[in-house]
């Protein structure tokens, strides 16, 4: 088979990445998502159905999720899985709704194929979302409400086993205004004080040497990617942003796997604050708001055990360290944020190694977060 994966574009958008990320068709951590992993965990149903886009299965997956950016709630997803082509992944056409206890909703519809023994792989996607959250700076967090439109197709190409490139154009149109209870409404033109129509054409390289792309237990997973924005109306200029993640498995015993991840972003000065680079926004780091540190540089690395007690039962423990700034040489003169935590699995599958997590973090600020969500952070 060739390319595994078809990668996710660094989108940063809290909300509409949370979206974009459950009607993806491969587990990848990317952004500040609400419900990493979700509808991708659909995927998992294999091979069982007869060849024909008549012969597929339909899906619905109710699934709850905690996020330090929006808080909890519950995400719906339906898809039907079909196969074009016997040795190719099951290929899809979904929709996903989504609500949290701050307010934040939204919806998502996408079609994703893969096909010629996974040589081809497509998706395609668009998302409606209204979020909640709060955006750290310099006075302090300032409450944020954030309503856009996101549509995306990207495409790869596998030309070995484990080497594809791909390309993505995505198509986002938002308007950022202030959320602060007994404020009055504000007047226009005011009460828009960023609202920005953006194209994003970026380009991608994935090299994928792991043993499986649920739960992989050695191997190596390598994804870099170059995207340059161009502002179609709105107070936004056109920028570049750029990113690579390494994830390494190895696994020391038959229960027992040793993950770790590396990422490095950088951004140009002209990058809106939610395109920019972060602790949390390209490697699913635990422990802090995708909005508390971002600037237009960051690199950050994290490892975990992962450890299996029964078929259905497991657990983790991880840590990770990371740093921001301006450039590469004032990365450290912010400081290093840190975070640490456990974690618990239940695999929901008996055929295929799919987990329904939670995971309890501390950062260095002695502040405690709360992650539910469905798969693996990397």
């Amino acid at each position: 088979m060739f390319s595994k994966s078809l990668a996710k574009p660094a989108v940063h958008l809290a909300s509409l990445t949370g979206l974009f990320a459950l009607m993806s068709a491969e587990p990848a951590a990317a952004g500040p998502t609400v419900t990493e992993n979700h509808m991708d965990q659909i995927d998992t149903i294999q091979n069982e159905e007869a060849v024909g886009f008549r012969n597929g299965s339909v899906v619905v997956a109710p699934i709850p999720f905690s996020n330090p950016t929006i808080g909890a709630g519950l995400v719906l997803g339906a898809g039907y899985l079909f196969n074009l082509d016997e040795t190719s992944k099951p290929s899809m056409i979904g929709l996903a709704g989504l609500r949290s206890d701050n307010g934040s909703t939204g919806y998502g519809l996408a079609a994703n194929f893969a096909f010629d023994n996974n040589r081809w792989l497509i998706e395609s996607m668009f998302a409606k979302a209204d979020a909640r959250y709060d955006l750290y700076t310099s006075v302090g967090k300032l409450p944020i409400g954030q309503k856009g439109t996101l549509a995306r197709l990207s495409f790869a190409y596998g030309i070995s086993r484990e080497m594809s490139f791909g390309a993505s154009l995505r198509y986002l149109d938002t308007v950022i205004t202030p959320s602060v209870n007994g404020l009055p409404p504000i007047p226009p033109p005011l009460d828009q004080f960023l609202n920005t129509e953006i194209a994003t054409l970026g380009l991608f390289m994935d090299l994928d040497k792991r043993d499986d792309t649920l739960y992989p237990t050695k191997g190596s997973s390598l994804h870099i990617e170059v995207a340059n924005g161009y502002s179609l109306s709105g107070i936004a200029s056109d920028y570049t942003t750029g990113y690579m993640t390494y994830a390494h498995f190895h696994s020391i015993s038959k229960k027992g796997v040793i993950a770790a991840i590396v990422s490095a972003c950088g951004a140009s000065s002209s990058t809106p604050f939610f395109d920019q680079c972060g602790l949390g926004t390209i490697d699913g780091f635990r422990g802090f708001s995708a909005m508390q540190f971002f600037d237009a540089r960051s690199a950050a690395a994290q490892i975990e055990y992962r450890h299996r007690f029964t078929d259905r039962f497991g657990a983790v423990a991880f840590a990770g360290a990371g740093q921001v700034g301006p450039t590469l040489s004032q990365l450290s003169a912010n400081g290093t944020h840190s975070a640490a935590g456990l974690g618990i699995r239940y695999r929901v599958s008996k055929k295929f190694p799919v987990d329904f997590s939670v995971d309890y973090s501390r950062n260095n600020l002695k502040e405690e977060q709360l992650y539910v969500y469905v798969g693996q952070r990397f």
